[in-house]
């Protein structure tokens, strides 16, 4: 045999695990580069952001994106797993009881008798004469030539002469599969027996047979598969139960590999040809109603799942859940092998590549959302911080003059105010004084100073008690008489600056503004008496005498109160402009960083993010098939599809994108649609798949698969409906925008087309094609002219472009037709309508239309987005138009078979 060419044959039970590794393999080559390009781009957005970090001077700014960068990775643990996974190449490994056990199942999986069987073979692992049978590793390996040869594991092949290639061979001579007793070479002892052939089987998975446990335990002989390899681990039994040495190699295998265990019991004689069906039948009933005594041991052991619903084969009886954890088996009928091993290897490898499709979505998914509430609050931060100061400085204007003008405004007040203080206070005053105890002054028994130094130091005290009490009195009245400023001012300044200083700030500009601000407040909160000069103390002393100067108190005051206003409002509006200039470079840092977001780190990760799915939903649910066409739109093609992933029926929708914009868009649309909670009035989407093969391989098509509904609306007008029903429709319509605006998107396409009906002609809203969140849109012009706002031209709008659309197709259902307005069908073309629509083109008002139907109908396609009607308020309004001409349509019925 050696040197031949030939392809080995295949039986049914190998060309079907040929396909299952085949698949794997091409999936795997998916999750590799998905993986790749998902490294590539964590590590281009950490750099990106760490220069940004790098040049920002605000310490606050390096903080936050620090923050980010961190949730933009693996987290540990998965990334080890999907290190390991994503690249694991697929083994079968062939161990059992004794080597005639393991040798006749590798004979039933290449469909060849390659290795010896019979007394030769060695069984119950002894030679003749009891001598203990020690049969080397055998590692199966794919090659254009057939060829054995020893080899250390990955190292390198040993020069020996090999029987099989002294001639031709059709079963692996003996003398190469055992080792000899008077072999001393330990390399040699240790090789494993490499053989090469043309097997379609081998092109896709490696086999390995282990040897016997005389030559190498176990751990050291699965010592390669422990990592990088999903092994499909094949148990071969030919005795009624396990010894305790083979219950303990089990456990060691379990241990090491920690994958299930497809248990074959292998019969005493290969099986005669198959008996006739019916018999085969009653035979297979009569195994399926006893349970060996291996079936119990394997159980009892905890090596085997639950029996719920197996054959004698092994094989389940119901269909396992899609994506469930695969479970040890045992077949014990050999000849069905097939049913199986089959679906054992298919779940095996599936498991693993949708366990690993979903970390990495799950990744996907995350730092998708990041970077969309990234962009919300960048735009928010965007709009709002030049607000804030403007607001800021309109606020503190209106502060400063009110101050200024409570400080011209008082000062007649203060004196009427003094003059009337000492008048109540007159009495106290003198008790005051009376009662008062001198500070450092020696006063005699009879009550005069010793000195007359110290007598004027009585009287300097006893002048000093008077104007202060005087002017607590004073103050305290002036700041009654403006406390409302605190409230009407000062709260909301205080929370606009902190917040103002707070975001994102060089450090040294942090509390400055707000200081100064409470300079301004705080000043007014007492009143200095004027400065003690030995003058001012000869006076204070002369006023106290005679009377106090009311007048030229109140104008101290106020003069001070104005300089120190004047100052603080100054050094207000100094530190003020100097924290809009800093927030001016922040802003337009923040503007380009948004600006990458949306156009670039956003659109690349939700492509992986859909590919990533795309992936796991063809793992689990596989391709989904095209029936009959259903319609056609702008960007794809609906199809009709039985079922797919245990939904029916579905509509299938195929897209090819032309250019990475349509790829992006469709990505982003798929994610957003795909985050929403499922919604009665939105089409619920199953899942995706990319498609490689669309058009015989030539380009590369996303497959949608959605709920399929009985009709659109623009099929359903044309067909005619009911008034209740089409006002329950605009009903459902508005119920279905709340929800969508309520999630933070816009859909940008309201028409009759995108309005699917049930069959009792209720309504859902599909083709989320242009739906994005109001922070992730790039002002681009997209839908359908005829619904289009006015300010949908310009680039900047709200999600009140859907309430205008809404406007528009509630016009369509109250005329019951599909009819063209008539200011829309006089134009042209695009360019005519639009203009016509900026300048002010709506559709007419038919007779037959309701006053309170037509006003709402304004109401939502007014040319200004602000006086448009919030869908709250059209909701209720629909409601109650609905309410009322249901109840008069009724009773018009009514009395009309009365008269009849």
């Amino acid at each position: 045999m050696e040197g031949n060419v030939q392809q080995q044959k295949t039986t049914p039970l190998a060309r079907e695990l040929t396909r299952i590794f085949n698949s794997y393999n091409k999936h795997t080559i998916q999750l590799k580069k998905n993986l790749k390009e998902t490294n590539a781009f964590f590590r281009e957005i950490r750099q990106n952001y760490s220069n940004v970090c790098a040049s920002t001077v605000s310490s606050d700014s390096a903080s936050f994106e620090a923050g980010q960068l961190s949730c933009i990775s693996f987290p540990s643990h998965e990334e080890e797993f999907l290190r390991n996974t994503v690249g694991a190449a697929p083994y079968i490994l062939v161990l059992g009881q004794d080597c005639a056990a393991r040798y006749q199942l590798l004979n039933c999986l290449l469909g060849e008798r390659l290795l010896p069987l019979g007394p030769e073979a060695g069984e119950a692992c002894e030679g003749v004469q009891g001598t203990v049978c020690k049969r080397r590793k055998l590692c199966f390996t794919h090659g254009r030539q057939t060829r054995l040869s020893l080899a250390l594991p990955g190292q390198y092949e040993l020069v020996h002469q090999l029987a099989a290639n002294c001639g031709r061979w059709d079963t692996v001579p003996r003398e190469d599969l055992e080792i000899h007793e008077e072999c001393e070479d330990p390399a040699h002892r240790l090789a494993e027996l490499e053989i090469t052939l043309h097997h379609p089987l081998l092109q896709e998975a490696k086999v390995m047979v282990v040897p016997c446990p005389s030559v190498q335990p176990i751990e050291e002989a699965l010592a390669d598969c422990t990592r990088t390899v999903v092994p499909i681990i094949l148990y071969a039994v030919n005795q009624d139960s396990l010894s305790t040495d083979h219950v303990a190699e089990l456990w060691k295998v379990k241990e090491m590999l920690c994958f299930p265990v497809c248990f074959v019991r292998i019969p005493d004689t290969m099986p005669a040809a198959s008996p006739e069906p019916g018999r085969r039948a009653e035979r297979e009933k009569e195994r399926d109603k006893e349970k060996s005594a291996l079936h119990k041991q394997l159980l009892s052991l905890g090596l085997l799942s639950s029996p719920v619903g197996h054959c004698s084969c092994g094989a389940p009886t119901q269909t396992p859940t899609m994506g469930a954890k695969p479970q040890s088996v045992l077949g014990e009928a050999f000849e069905r092998l097939h049913r199986l091993l089959v679906p054992f290897t298919r779940q095996v490898l599936q498991n693993q590549q949708v366990e690993a499709a979903n970390l990495l979505n799950g990744v996907h998914c995350r730092c998708l959302d990041l970077f969309i509430n990234q962009a919300f609050d960048m735009q928010r931060d965007l709009q709002i911080t030049p607000r804030r100061l403007e607001y800021t400085r309109e606020k503190e204007g209106e502060l400063f003059t009110s101050l200024m003008a409570i400080a011209n405004r008082k000062q007649e007040e203060m004196k009427e105010m003094i003059v009337e203080t000492l008048g109540s206070m007159k009495e106290q005053l003198l008790e005051d004084a009376t009662n008062l105890e001198f500070t450092d002054v020696i006063v005699t028994t009879n009550g005069e100073p010793v000195t007359s130094k110290e007598f004027k130091s009585c009287i300097h005290q006893i002048q000093e008690l008077i104007v202060v009490r005087l002017n607590q009195a004073v103050a305290n009245k002036l700041i009654s008489s403006v406390d409302y400023l605190r409230e009407s001012f000062v709260g909301t300044l205080e929370r606009c600056l902190n917040s103002l200083e707070k975001s994102h700030m060089d450090s040294s500009v942090h509390n400055i503004t707000s200081n100064h601000l409470k300079q301004i407040i705080h000043r007014i909160t007492f009143v200095n008496p004027p400065a003690v000069s030995p003058e001012w103390k000869r006076k204070v002393a002369q006023d106290a005498i005679e009377s106090l100067s009311a007048a030229k108190l109140a104008k101290s005051i106020c003069s001070q109160f104005r300089t120190r206003l004047n100052s603080s409002h100054e050094a207000f509006a100094a530190s003020l402009r100097q924290l809009e200039e800093g927030h001016t470079g922040r802003l337009e840092r923040t503007e380009d960083l948004w600006l990458r977001v949306r156009k670039d780190h956003a659109p690349r990760l939700a492509r992986l993010s859909l590919e990533s799915r795309s992936l796991r939903d063809v793992l689990l649910h596989g391709k989904p098939k095209l029936g009959r066409e259903l319609g056609r739109g702008q960007y794809g093609v609906v199809y009709l599809c039985d079922s797919w992933g245990g939904h029916y029926p579905c509509a299938l929708k195929s897209v090819v994108p032309p250019d990475d914009k349509h790829w992006n868009d469709l990505a982003l649309e798929f994610h957003y649609t795909r985050s929403l909670p499922k919604h009665e009035r939105l089409v619920d989407l199953h899942g995706s798949v990319i498609d490689h093969t669309y058009g015989g391989g030539s380009s590369i098509a996303v497959l949608l698969i959605m709920e399929r509904l009985h009709r659109d609306l623009y099929t359903g007008l044309k067909a005619g409906l009911s008034l209740r029903e089409r006002l329950q429709i605009a009903l459902d319509v508005v119920e279905g925008i709340r929800f969508l605006h309520g999630q933070g998107l816009l859909h940008r396409d309201i028409k009759l087309k995108n309005v699917l009906l049930d069959k009792q002609n209720r309504a859902k809203i599909t083709d989320l094609g242009f739906c994005k969140p109001e922070a992730m849109m790039s002002g681009s012009i997209v839908g359908t002219p005829i619904h289009m706002a006015p300010e949908l031209f310009t680039g900047k709008y709200d999600n009140s472009v859907d309430v205008y659309a809404f406007g528009i197709l509630f016009w369509y259902l109250c005329t019951g037709s599909v009819k063209l307005p008539e200011a829309f069908e006089k134009c042209s073309s695009k360019d005519q309508l639009w203009n016509n629509v900026k300048k002010g083109a709506r559709p007419e008002r038919l007779p037959t239309f309701d006053e309170e139907c037509w006003q709402l109908m304004e109401a939502c396609w007014n040319g200004d987005p602000s006086q448009r009607p919030m869908l709250g308020i059209v909701e209720p309004s629909l409601q109650s138009i609905m309410v009322r001409l249901c109840n008069r349509s009724s009773e018009q019925k009514s009395s009309l078979d009365d008269s009849n």
